[in-house]
C-alpha cells in the first residue's frame, strides 16, 4: 500500500500490478524464470539469489509507493533467507489466486503472500510452518448502522459481503449461511474498499490485520474495522494461520527455511520485523498449532 493521505486517484489505481521487483537485487523483467533446474535449495545458496511470488496484498506482501516489494512476508523470508545464507530475494507480482500455479509453473521458488494454510492448498503445493495467526474482521461504514459484528451477523441480516478472490473469507461466509447471491467477490483490496464506500456492498471480509492496514492508509474513506473474531466451519472454530509456500517437491528448500523461521520466531527477531505492518506478539503461532494439523483440517 503506498504511504500517507487517501485521495481518490489512490484509492482507484493504487493496486495496480508492479511486475517483478528485486529487494537487495537488480530489477527482474516480469517474465521470470525459477533460479535453476537442480535441488531448489542449492541452486539459490550456489546464486545468493531466490525469486518469490507476492500478490499485491497489504500488508502482507506488496509494492510501495517506490516500487519497492516490502509487507510481513517479503521482509522475514529476507531475513529467513539471509540466514541460510542467500542474500537477494526478488520479487514478482501475480494475483493471488495464481500464487500456486505460478510457483508450479517455476515462475518463482516461494510464495511470500501470508497465504492461508488450509487443505485444499496442501494437496496443490508444500507449507512451511505456520507463520502467523490471526483473527477474521469486517469493514464497515463509519459508524456500522447495521451493527454488524460477525459473519453470522452478515447472514441473519441479510446484507451483502465482499471477499477477495481465491481467499478464505468466502468459505466462512457460507460456511455461516451467507447465500451465494449476497457474495461479491473482488480482485484486489482496494476494490473491496471501494465497494463498502459506494454502497454496493455492507461490508467486506478480511484478516483483521489486512482490514485494519487498509483503514489506516485510507483514513478519509468512511469506514472502520470490527472487532476481529473466530470463524467457524460446521460449528467448528476454524485457527487462521498463514505460512510460505513451496513446490511440494521442494523439502529440503523448505526445511532449512522452517529451521531458521523457528529461530526468528524464537528470539525475538520475528516480532521486531513485523510489528510495523501491524503484527503483534498475538500474531505468533500459538504452542502446538502445526501445518500438519492445518492441512488435516
Amino acid at each position: 500500500m503506498a504511504q500517507g493521505q487517501w485521495t481518490r486517484r489512490d484509492f482507484f489505481m493504487r493496486s495496480a500490478a508492479m511486475g517483478a521487483i528485486a529487494i537487495g537485487g537488480p530489477t527482474l523483467l516480469a517474465a521470470c524464470q525459477s533460479t535453476g533446474s537442480g535441488d531448489t535449495l542449492t541452486s539459490a545458496k550456489d546464486a545468493k539469489t531466490i525469486k518469490i511470488g507476492i500478490a499485491n496484498e497489504a500488508p502482507y506482501g506488496f509494492a510501495d509507493s517506490s516500487g519497492n516489494t516490502t509487507g510481513e512476508a517479503p521482509e522475514v523470508a529476507r531475513a529467513v533467507f539471509k540466514g541460510i545464507g542467500i542474500d537477494t530475494v526478488q520479487a514478482s507480482v501475480v494475483p493471488f489466486d495464481q500464487l500456486i500455479p505460478a510457483l508450479n509453473a517455476k515462475q518463482f521458488d516461494v510464495v511470500a503472500a501470508g497465504m492461508n494454510i488450509t487443505a485444499a492448498r496442501c494437496k496443490a503445493a508444500l507449507f512451511s510452518d505456520p507463520d502467523y495467526s490471526a483473527l477474521t474482521a469486517l469493514l464497515v461504514p463509519k459508524g456500522n448502522p447495521q451493527g454488524i459484528k460477525n459473519l453470522a451477523d452478515v447472514a441473519s441480516k441479510g446484507v451483502k459481503l465482499a471477499v477477495l478472490s481465491a481467499a478464505v473469507e468466502k468459505g466462512y461466509a457460507t460456511g455461516a449461511g451467507v447465500s451465494e447471491g449476497n457474495i461479491e467477490t473482488l480482485d484486489t483490496q482496494d476494490n473491496m474498499l471501494r465497494a463498502v464506500t459506494t454502497g454496493r456492498v455492507y461490508c467486506a471480509a478480511l484478516t483483521d490485520i489486512s482490514l485494519k492496514w487498509l483503514a489506516q492508509q485510507n483514513p478519509d474513506a468512511g469506514v472502520e474495522v470490527t472487532p476481529g473474531f473466530t470463524p467457524t466451519d460446521n460449528g467448528q472454530p476454524v485457527v487462521s494461520a498463514g505460512g510460505f509456500v513451496f513446490r511440494q517437491a521442494d523439502t529440503s528448500l523448505r526445511d532449512a527455511f522452517n529451521q531458521q523461521l523457528k529461530t526468528l520466531h524464537g528470539n525475538g527477531q520475528w516480532l521486531q520485523i513485523v510489528q510495523k505492518f501491524g503484527f503483534g506478539q498475538s500474531n505468533l503461532p500459538a504452542a502446538g498449532l502445526t501445518t500438519d494439523k492445518l492441512c488435516a483440517a
